[in-house]
């Protein structure tokens, strides 16, 4: 028995008869992209196999532990890869490198403390500055208070003394008959009538 394409077995008999022409072997052929559906799967809706909610939850589960659990022994597989490779590149070097390192930490701690005494001198500058300005400030504030203060002191005994220069018009009981005697040897007449700029226009007589 030989075997030929397709995979199935043909007896010897077909092979060695005479070849009277081209044999072709019936195949099952698709269909074409623009043949319509066959007649009985007209109406058919596809609809995707029922899925239990249950063992969906669990399946992803798995599978996000499944991808977690890969990614670490893929990480960790790469860090040990790299890591023979670093040693079997630089060899003898790692000691060399190592100290190199080691000197330039050294000189950049260095180099840090020293602009970190650099900036707290800085801060101690601006601190102290601001500090004089507030206090600056501060004194300012109080004088000008002291000033308001006096001004109102000056301004109140100003008053008190025109309030005493006024005093000594005021009619009381030892001036009373004096006032009146006054008033009636110098009587005033206020029933009298003026223009627009003030001035009396008019003016009635006293009896």
């Amino acid at each position: 028995m030989f075997k030929v394409i397709g995979g199935r077995a043909l007896p010897a008999a077909r092979l060695l008869a005479p070849r009277c022409g081209v044999w072709v072997e019936s195949v099952r052929g698709r269909k074409s992209r623009n043949d319509p559906p066959a007649k009985s799967k007209e109406g058919r809706i596809k609809l995707p196999p029922p899925v239990d909610p249950v063992e969906m939850v669990v399946m992803k589960e798995r599978f996000t532990e499944y991808n977690l659990i890969m990614r670490a022994l893929r990480l960790e597989f790469k860090e040990e890869v790299l890591r023979k490779k670093y040693e079997e590149e630089t060899g003898s070097l790692a000691e060399e490198r190592a100290r190199q390192d080691a000197e330039e930490h050294k000189i950049l701690m260095e180099w840090n403390d020293a602009e970190n005494g650099r900036m707290l001198k800085i801060r101690q500058l601006r601190v102290q500055q601001e500090t004089e300005e507030a206090d600056q400030r501060k004194l300012e504030v109080i004088l000008k208070r002291d000033q308001e203060r006096q001004a109102f002191i000056q301004q109140k005994e100003r008053e008190i003394l025109q309030l005493q220069e006024d005093a000594k018009n005021f009619i009381t009981l030892e001036n009373l008959d004096q006032r009146i005697e006054e008033a009636l040897d110098r009587p005033r007449n206020y029933n009298y009538a003026v223009d627009r700029e003030g001035r009396v226009v008019k003016r009635t007589v006293l009896d």
